[in-house]
C-alpha cells in the first residue's frame, strides 16, 4: 500500500496557477471598481481551504477594488473548480498588496535625495 505523501513543491505549484488563472479570470468581470488588477502572489494554507490573493493596481481605488474582488471571489473560486485538477479548491481572499506602492514612494525618495544633494555641491 503506497502512501500519497505531500511534496512541498505541490503548494507553489497550487499557489502558481491559481495566481495564472484568477489573473485569466478576473478579466471576466464586468465591475467597473475593479481597475487594471495585478496578481502579483496567492499564499495557500497547507490545507488548501483558503488562498490569500495579493494584487496591485495600475488605474483604479485599491479599496473599491479590493471589496469587488471579495464580493467576486465565489464567482471566481468556481471558474477554478473547473480549472484545476485538486480536490479542494480553496476560498479566495483579496488583500491589496502595497509593496510596488511603497517601492515607488522609497524610489521617489532617494531620487530627490540625491537630487538634493547634488544642489549642494
Amino acid at each position: 500500500m503506497r502512501h500519497k505523501r505531500s511534496t512541498p513543491n505541490r503548494s507553489i505549484r497550487v499557489s502558481d496557477q491559481i495566481q495564472r488563472d484568477v489573473a485569466e479570470l478576473i478579466r471576466e468581470l464586468k465591475d467597473p471598481r475593479i481597475g487594471m488588477v495585478t496578481i502579483n502572489s496567492v499564499e495557500v494554507t497547507p490545507d488548501y481551504a483558503h488562498a490569500k490573493v495579493f494584487f496591485s493596481l495600475l488605474i483604479g481605488n485599491p479599496d473599491d477594488c479590493e471589496a469587488a474582488l471579495n464580493e467576486a471571489a465565489g464567482f471566481l473560486r468556481n471558474g477554478l473548480f473547473k480549472r484545476l485538477q485538486i480536490h479542494t479548491v480553496p476560498t479566495l481572499h483579496f488583500h491589496f498588496d502595497r509593496t510596488t506602492e511603497r517601492a515607488a514612494e522609497m524610489s521617489a525618495l532617494i531620487n530627490k535625495a540625491v537630487a538634493d544633494k547634488a544642489r549642494e555641491d
